[in-house]
């Protein structure tokens, strides 16, 4: 086991990675930009160290300055949690030659999977479903001509494209130019590289990802799925496991294909397969694979009763997967809500500054992942989550009556959040009988206007 691991993120995930780390008696290191230093994950951690100004690209997505913080402090390891450099194949490469263990797969493999079109191909060489579509295409008339070959409405979809950046829904034929430039330049602005394929859009279709772990001993499982389908501009608000939709022959089958893509692609640490279910629930497609932890992966936990940050640092460590997770069988209900700082009733607007009152809610089956508190100040320089709110339940309908009382506990002053939106969802009848897809966000608020 590793003696000290450097912590190359921030919020949340930094303070759960350190706390994992605690439990496993291996010293933590702290990175954080100027706009953190009162973050919590700096407090707690064994060693911190600043390595910039507040903008993202001052700080955590230099390689070089995080290079430099896990040299002075002799870190041997470095987790990257989730955004940020946690699927750049550069930076885990870097980590390699400077004799740094990067916990997560190897370079070779988040090049492969993180490239949407690479990964499109290597689902299709492995037996595992994918939505018809084509290749990279560069000129505008061909990926007509294509578009048309397959059938409106398509996905336009940027192959470096992440976190809904560079991908337009396209309806038919007359907005089909103006949509392939929009999503290039939008993927070329947020990530260097505008190319873009096309893909078959399912209609009314439910976000199910599958959570994958390997170790370099020959264990290669799923643990289970999650249902994200609710969303708002392909931003998850509210995420659950087991999902309502998915039969035991349909579950059955997804979890056989995602063994199967690890499998062939010699796949180590812990990642998440992403797929879209039709209407039905009866056909699944490959979307993509992220190679990294998931901001939702407590629901799995929970559910599967495992520490999956604990189990990263293991597999790094060049351990077997823990026997308990090895034999792990589901049980209850888990459902998460991201409490963001924004103002749902204005165009979901950040909502930054100081937290005067935060009182989080409590019970049985109730986890609050924050790194938040009374007092801290929301920087405007990041991403807006500012906590997870997971409970857990024998059933589903009691998980949903937990979530809304734990919601109506959670007292946060000074900014505005997304609670009150939440409590409107898991009040819907929609909600409650699992009928929802990943436009039923999207429709609820046209509905809300009208």
């Amino acid at each position: 086991m590793f003696k000290r691991v450097l912590v190359a993120n921030r919020g949340e995930i930094a303070l759960r990675i350190i706390r994992a780390c605690r439990e496993l008696g291996v010293e933590s290191v702290a990175v954080y930009s100027e706009a953190d230093v009162d973050s919590m994950h700096v407090q707690l951690a064994d060693e911190a160290v600043c390595i910039g100004k507040s903008a993202s690209k001052d700080s955590y997505l230099k390689p070089d300055r995080i290079m430099a913080a896990a040299e002075i402090t002799e870190a041997e390891a470095i987790h990257p949690g989730y955004g940020f450099l946690s699927e750049n194949a550069r930076f885990a490469e870097i980590c390699k030659s400077c004799n740094v263990q990067f916990i997560g797969p190897s370079s070779e493999v988040i090049s492969m999977m993180g490239d949407k079109a690479t990964a499109r191909a290597t689902a299709v060489a492995n037996g595992v479903p994918v939505t018809p579509g084509t290749d990279i295409l560069t000129d505008r008339k061909v990926a007509l001509e294509e578009a048309r070959r397959i059938g409106f409405p398509v996905m336009i979809k940027a192959t470096a494209g992440g976190g809904g950046r560079g991908m337009r829904p396209c309806f038919d034929e007359k907005e089909f130019h103006k949509l392939f430039d929009a999503a290039s330049n939008e993927a070329m602005a947020a990530f260097g590289n505008g190319d873009c394929y096309i893909e078959k859009l399912v209609l009314n279709p439910h976000h199910i990802e599958f959570q994958v772990i390997a170790d370099r001993h020959g264990n290669f499982l799923h643990l289970g799925e999650r249902d994200c389908s609710m969303q708002r501009r392909n931003q998850k608000i509210i995420e659950e496991c087991p999902s309502p939709l998915l039969s035991a022959e349909l579950r059955q089958r997804m979890g056989d294909a995602s063994v199967s893509l690890i499998q062939a692609i010699g796949y180590e640490n812990a990642g998440t397969i992403e797929y879209l279910v039709d209407d039905k629930g009866e056909n699944f497609y490959f979307m993509e694979m992220n190679t990294r932890i998931q901001v939702e992966h407590p629901v799995t936990e929970e559910v599967m009763g495992c520490e999956l940050i604990k189990e990263q640092i293991r597999i790094a460590a060049g351990e077997s997967l823990s026997h308990h997770v090895l034999n792990a069988v589901p049980r209850g209900h888990s459902i998460e809500c991201r409490i963001n700082a924004e103002d749902p009733y204005n165009h979901f607007a950040p909502s930054p500054g100081t937290i005067d009152l935060w009182y989080a809610p409590g019970g049985k089956g109730v986890r609050v992942d924050t790194h938040v508190y009374s007092g801290y100040t929301v920087p405007p320089h990041y991403d807006s989550m500012i906590a997870k709110l997971i409970v857990t339940a024998a059933t589903r309908e009691i998980a949903i009556a937990r979530m809304k009382r734990a919601l109506g506990e959670f007292m946060i002053r000074g900014i505005k959040t997304t609670i009150p939106f939440q409590l409107e969802i898991l009040n819907h009848p929609d909600f409650q009988a699992g009928n929802y897809d990943i436009g039923w966000v999207s429709r609820f608020i046209e509905e809300k206007k009208g």
